[in-house]
């Protein structure tokens, strides 16, 4: 019984619990967890993952409910292991600035504890206030910042996991240097909770960056973003580089009431954010870009208000286009081949679909694009997410030709497991079957997800 390995307090059966904490942001999957399951310490989560082997039942981890793959969705009476009571930083040393948080730690904490450090913490994005480093480290996280500092993957110096099998590991213990074999810490960083439970990370900090400044920019045509990005990339280090098309802008407009950027619209918008101290360097760069019809108006903050409120902008876009239940594909392709694929993209679903609103926007500076099928009215949600899984073959079809990803960063889960062919060999495929039996010999943990 669970109440042998926790107390009942930490244990949820009741109808709104199941509802909450059996799902993410992912919508069309069945929701059916048999209980939602709170452990406090490591030591619980490993009486759990051995109560779960000895009783054939299946363990699906959660965090902050953030994903949009269907990673912590409970569909089959699962228990629902939520990490939400381990939740406290427990170490910070330093000199190596490096910070050890339980795999609860909401990540804006985790910023915000680094400020306090005069440090930084930079993985970034619009569910920072409710998404948690475990999962993050889970589904190596990537958001706004990434041109410049990298995906969740590059700041993880080590981590305490619980495979399947119920064995505790410590992986790389906050070393800069080990060279002693396979690392463990980056197969578990985006595994999704399939070969083990994260219950500490190790995280690495960065310095203070300079305030930063941030500019959109109005860009007629689509091949012309890479020829802004190419510009400010000679010129200067950029922070960001973000787009989100005109269509996008419609939307997060009127459901925040914000006001045009620009004084007329375009088909398609960059933001950009880097430091003050290259305010010059980024001028030359507009200034070529207005020479040569890439670029034909542009805004920069003034202030940090005004810089929060471009913000808004891009990170309000998922938010404003939620109440159209719209299907959602993370993809990405070589940066060079973004335009082309796009507008491929485009021309599918306008031809076999013209009644659907494409959504577009993502973070073209590494090559992400956030394509977003929006339902109309008279479909249903059944009816409309079918037709979307419809769609979806073609659209991979074109993600493969170019050896793009069908997951950028937002992870395989149930939704893109059936098309994982697309982006993985046969032969990958069957090695990852292979580390998945290794570390969970019993298929207790998240079952039917990525593989």
């Amino acid at each position: 019984m669970l109440t042998n390995v926790v107390s009942e307090k930490q244990i949820a059966t009741d109808p709104e619990s199941l509802a909450t904490w059996g799902k993410d942001w992912t919508n069309g999957f069945r929701v059916a967890p048999s209980a939602i399951v709170f452990p406090s310490h490591e030591q619980q989560v490993l009486e759990l993952v051995k109560y779960a082997n000895d009783a054939g039942v299946a363990l699906v981890p959660s965090g902050g409910r953030t994903g949009l793959s269907g990673g912590a969705v409970a569909s089959n009476g699962e228990v629902v292991v939520s990490f939400d009571r381990m939740n406290q930083i427990l170490d910070f040393k330093a000199q190596d600035r490096l910070v050890t948080c339980q795999a609860g730690v909401v990540t804006q904490v985790l910023q915000e504890f680094a400020t306090e450090q005069g440090l930084f913490y930079p993985v970034d994005f619009a569910s920072a206030g409710s998404s948690q480093i475990g999962g993050n480290v889970a589904t190596n996280a990537g958001g706004i910042k990434v041109i410049r500092y990298g995906l969740t993957r590059d700041w993880v110096a080590g981590m305490r996991v619980v495979t399947g099998a119920g064995a505790r590991l410590a992986c790389n213990g906050g070393l800069v240097k080990n060279a002693t074999g396979y690392d463990l810490r980056h197969l578990m960083t985006g595994s999704e909770g399939t070969l083990g439970l994260i219950t500490e990370v190790d995280m690495r900090l960065a310095s203070m960056p300079e305030p930063q400044i941030v500019m959109v920019i109005g860009v007629p045509r689509v091949a012309d973003l890479l020829n802004v990005l190419d510009s400010f990339n000679r010129r200067l280090t950029l922070s960001a580089f973000e787009f989100f098309s005109d269509l996008a802008l419609e939307k997060v407009q009127a459901h925040r009431g914000l006001q045009a950027p620009l004084a007329n619209r375009v088909e398609h918008y960059a933001l950009l954010e880097f430091d003050e101290s290259a305010m010059s360097a980024a001028t030359a760069a507009f200034e070529r870009c207005m020479q040569e019809g890439w670029a034909v108006d542009a805004v920069i903050s003034q202030s940090q208000a005004q810089a929060n409120a471009l913000w808004q902008l891009r990170e309000g876009i998922s938010e404003s286009i939620a109440a159209y239940t719209p299907y959602k594909n993370d993809l990405s392709v070589c940066i060079h081949q973004v335009p082309e694929f796009l507008a491929e993209v485009d021309a599918f679903v306008a031809e076999s679909y013209p009644d659907f609103e494409v959504c577009w926007y993502g973070h073209i500076g590494d090559g992400n694009l956030h394509l977003n099928i929006l339902r109309p009215p008279h479909l249903s949600i059944e009816s409309f997410m079918a037709k979307g899984h419809a769609i979806s073959p073609k659209i991979f079809e074109l993600v493969a030709r170019r050896g793009g990803s069908i997951s950028a960063e937002h992870g395989v889960g149930l939704l893109k497991r059936d098309f994982l062919e697309y982006s993985r060999s046969e032969a990958e495929i069957e090695l990852m079957r292979g580390i998945k039996q290794l570390f969970d010999p019993n298929q207790i943990l998240n079952p039917g997800k990525l593989l």
